[in-house]
């Protein structure tokens, strides 16, 4: 990216709307005080994104962690995700308030398609009628391949404004990437720490080693921001919520970006959108 990167950094979205450059992930987080736990601690250590799904099983308390923050609701950006078996136009409807409902904050800042599935195209054009009706402000879609959204935007006219796909250097997904960019869909990224299989990557370990007081960790994240994506690191733990967003004092050199994008390997540890099948 052109400007220094900061932890209040946003990107725009192609309807008007900017999503903060980093957010704090609750997949697995437990349901009740693990999750609204996590979320006032990143609140606290200055996260403003906050990235759930119906299948996650935790929006209600998102909802309540963000209230208890007492960061005022319009300085927050809250995502959450239809799940497949909620797919088709009333399905899609009634989860979508459904999700609002739980999470309790007024409106949905970004609502994305979990994935392709069964009814992807009535599922979208479900969605535009949330953002039409103010239940949500944006919608895009997540695992989608190239396939996925030259067919959704070929059926429905409609560009997602986001999708969100595994990457780290080891999962780059470049044809992928490439397509958003030229398409003006940002791209997000989530597991950037692997689910932990590559923190203790002799390289990694390596390069870490020139930037004191930085982790691996750190530099998965880093790597991600200065790819210019959105990124979504997930704990439940205050230490590391914490630490995955201490990554904005220190840049890695163009040399150390460059061995890390030789690291590619294809290591999917969640969805692998080049091979899902277009289900319309």
């Amino acid at each position: 990216m052109s400007k220094p990167i900061e932890s209040t950094t946003t990107v725009p979205l192609h309807d008007g709307a900017k999503i903060p450059i980093i957010g704090l992930g609750v997949y697995q987080a437990d349901v009740g005080e693990e999750t609204q736990q996590a979320v006032r601690w990143a609140i606290k250590h200055g996260y403003r994104h906050v990235d759930t799904a119906a299948l996650y099983r935790n929006e209600e308390d998102v909802g309540k962690g963000i209230k208890a923050s007492g960061v005022p609701r319009d300085q927050l950006f809250v995502t959450t995700k239809i799940w497949n078996s909620a797919h088709g136009y009333d399905n899609t409807l009634a989860a979508g308030r459904e999700s609002l409902k739980k999470l309790d904050i007024g409106y949905i800042d970004l609502l994305l398609m979990h994935a392709p599935g069964s009814s992807t195209v009535s599922t979208w054009q479900a969605m535009a009628k949330l953002k039409e009706d103010g239940v949500c402000k944006s919608i895009g879609v997540s695992n989608f391949g190239i396939h996925h959204l030259t067919e959704l935007q070929k059926a429905t006219g409609i560009l997602p404004t986001v999708n969100q796909l595994e990457l780290s250097p080891y999962l780059q997904n470049r044809e992928i990437v490439q397509y958003c960019h030229a398409n003006g869909i940002v791209v997000e990224g989530y597991s950037p720490l692997t689910k932990g299989r590559k923190l203790n990557d002799p390289l990694l370990v390596e390069i870490a080693k020139r930037y004191p007081g930085k982790s691996t960790a750190q530099l998965l994240i880093r790597w991600s921001l200065q790819q210019g994506y959105v990124t979504i690191p997930k704990s439940s733990k205050e230490e590391r919520i914490k630490a995955n967003i201490d990554v904005f004092d220190f840049e890695l050199s163009q040399e150390d970006m460059d061995r890390l994008g030789q690291l590619e390997e294809h290591l999917v540890t969640g969805w692998d959108p080049t091979t899902s099948p277009w289900n319309p």
